[in-house]
């Protein structure tokens, strides 16, 4: 399986046969913790991990350790299914302690929730040492010739969607989730701000932050680069007919409709670039690069935040991924330190 572009390890451990087998009580105690999560308003994407997560853990606990009642498991049977997932599933650190993490939440329920039914519990997923946090996924960076390139490619083949999604996700940094969102109406000229620098739009979006309701933020997207793929798309839209105010509508048979473009649209796409640029696509990197294209230009951490709408400026340096040889280059030469000088939005 593929994961935007990405390989990653993945493995068909549940299925309705086996779910079906567990344990009673461990679906009823899942159920019941799912409800609670809906009752402190985590999101719907929290609440469909932690589901995968439990049915992957309840499928090895039916196979491997006698389908134990979760209340009534040891540290040792903690560890051991910590051994299998990183030894036989070849799960990575990471996502082993994703997976722990769920597990000490459910724990936790049952401690602080169902102490009346079971008061002597004391959770231990968390007393379990979780393996280092090792990536063993080498993160993909672009560099502005490549990307380009790949967008000239795809005008050349006509492919005006495609090309302005790309050229949107390159000119905002906002999530795949989030590119589905956008509407022409935030692309007139009263949105321009900043001497016609940046798009602002009109309406807060939402973005993925705590509970059910996401976060709302403000949109920015850099309009010199972004124009010309708007203008060519906006050209084929009047061509097709496509009278929606969605910017990228889902296509349906022979014609588009007024419904946002597939997740799994984008993912095919991710593919296809993958294979057209001859190392791992996937659209989370360009959240890096726009980071790192605003980082290099000298704007300032703290304008950089409120662009993207982080919470913390310390954001910026873990999705800058300009090489430190670089970095030094832009205050150090032959004579010694440079004087820097400091690029403006209007510039980008």
């Amino acid at each position: 399986m593929t994961q935007d572009g990405r390989s990653t390890v993945y493995n068909q451990i549940t299925t309705k046969e086996k779910l079906a087998q567990v344990n009673p009580e461990n679906i009823a105690l899942a159920n019941d913790f799912i409800d609670y999560l809906k009752s402190i308003d985590r999101s719907k994407g929290t609440i469909y991990q932690y589901k995968s997560v439990l049915n992957v853990f309840w499928c090895w606990n039916l196979e491997f350790n006698k389908n134990k009642f979760f209340v009534e498991l040891t540290k040792r049977e903690i560890s051991k299914f910590q051994s299998y997932a990183m030894n036989t599933w070849n799960w990575s650190p990471k996502r082993i302690r994703t997976v722990k993490a769920i597990m000490s939440s459910l724990s936790n329920y049952i401690e602080n929730i169902l102490d009346d039914e079971y008061d002597d519990y004391k959770p231990i997923v968390r007393k379990i040492e979780s393996p280092s946090d090792v990536s063993v996924r080498t993160k993909t960076v672009f560099k502005a010739e490549e990307l380009e390139g790949l967008l000239s490619t795809l005008v050349e083949q006509k492919q005006y969607l495609k090309a302005c999604v790309l050229a949107i996700a390159m000119s905002s940094g906002r999530r795949k989730a989030e590119l589905r969102r956008f509407k022409i109406s935030y692309f007139k000229p009263e949105n321009l701000i900043c001497g016609g620098a940046l798009y602002k739009t009109p309406e807060k979006m939402i973005t993925k932050g705590k509970g059910s309701r996401g976060k709302l933020l403000d949109i920015f997207i850099l309009a010199k680069t972004f124009d010309p793929y708007l203008d060519l798309w906006m050209q084929e839209r009047e061509r097709l007919g496509i009278d929606t105010d969605l910017l990228f509508p889902k296509r349906q048979s022979d014609k588009y409709v007024n419904e946002m473009l597939d997740i799994s649209t984008l993912d095919s796409w991710a593919k296809t670039f993958s294979a057209m640029l001859g190392k791992p696509f996937y659209w989370h990197s360009l959240r890096h690069y726009f980071t790192t294209k605003l980082k290099s230009s000298g704007i300032p951490d703290s304008v950089i935040q409120d662009i993207i709408g982080w919470e913390s400026a310390d954001m910026v340096k873990i999705y800058d991924d300009t090489p430190r040889e670089e970095q030094f280059e832009k205050y150090f030469g032959a004579e010694g330190i440079k004087k820097v000088d400091h690029t403006s939005l209007e510039n980008l």
